[in-house]
C-alpha cells in the first residue's frame, strides 16, 4: 500500500523547501506528494485521498491550520491521519491550540530538511 503526504502551506517558497526535503520519499519509497495552498484546498484533498501524514502551516488564509487539523481529527474522525503543525518560532500558544485539536507534532519554522524527512519516514514506517 503507497503513502500519501499532504503539504499545506500558503507561502510557495515553503511548499517547496518542504518538497525538496521529502522528494526522497517519493524516489526511494513510492510516497505520493501532494499539496495545497490553503486548508479549504487542503481539506477536499483529504476528503478525496485521505493521506497517511499531514504537513500543516498554523497561519493561512481562508481557513487555518488548526481549524483544517480540527476538521480532520473530529469532523471527519480520521484519527490515523497523522498531523504535523508547522508554526513560526515562538508561537507557544499555538502549539496548546495545536495539541487541543488534535494534532500530533509541532515543527517550528524555518524547519531543517533532514529532520522533516526523518520525522516522515519514522511516521509512515519506512526503514
Amino acid at each position: 500500500m503507497d503513502k500519501t503526504v499532504l503539504i499545506v502551506d500558503d507561502e510557495p517558497n515553503i511548499l517547496i523547501l518542504m518538497e525538496q526535503a521529502l522528494e526522497k520519499l517519493e524516489d526511494d519509497y513510492n510516497v505520493e506528494l501532494l499539496r495545497a495552498k490553503n486548508g479549504v484546498e487542503a481539506l477536499e484533498i483529504v476528503k478525496a485521498e485521505k493521506p497517511d501524514l499531514i504537513f500543516l502551516d498554523v497561519m493561512m488564509p481562508k481557513m487555518s491550520g488548526l481549524e483544517v487539523c480540527r476538521a480532520v481529527k473530529q469532523e471527519f474522525a480520521y484519527p490515523n491521519i497523522y498531523i504535523i503543525m508547522l508554526t513560526a518560532k515562538g508561537q507557544e500558544f499555538d502549539k496548546q491550540s495545536g495539541i487541543a485539536v488534535g494534532a500530533d507534532l509541532y515543527m517550528t519554522k524555518p524547519f531543517r530538511p533532514r529532520e522533516v524527512l526523518a520525522k516522515s519516514k519514522e511516521v509512515l514506517g519506512l526503514d
